[in-house]
């Protein structure tokens, strides 16, 4: 199949309101969570962007986040119907397409500049 042909049915699955995200930015998801039965909550999840990766409707990216002194890493489709909202808090300043190097960073080394 011609790659235009893919993009022209995965074209109706794609969300509009989708900010810019670049690795270094800090971000609040909006994620629904369905509890028992059918009852769903929003819950937010907190972090950096260390990596985006993928394209159209298979885009993903990676928010890291420290949690109880624990770094916590999840990894969200962008266009994925259960996610309620994408909001860029902080623009970073980096030079890295991937912040695997955050990983091994104690609170303090791991900030980053902001963006202006």
């Amino acid at each position: 199949m011609s790659q235009q042909l893919i993009d022209e049915i995965t074209a109706k699955y794609l969300k509009k309101d989708v900010p810019e995200l670049r690795p270094g930015d800090t971000v609040k998801v909006s994620v629904e969570i369905v509890e028992a039965g059918a009852q769903t909550r929003t819950q937010d999840y907190v972090g950096l962007v260390i990596a985006i990766e993928g394209h159209g409707v298979s885009e993903t990216f990676t928010v890291r986040k420290i949690s109880n002194g624990i770094g916590v890493e999840r990894t969200f489709a962008v266009h994925s119907p259960r996610i309620a909202s994408i909001t860029v808090l902080r623009h970073g300043k980096v030079r890295r397409a991937k912040l695997n190097y955050i990983r091994g960073l104690s609170a303090k080394d791991a900030r980053i500049t902001e963006r202006r």
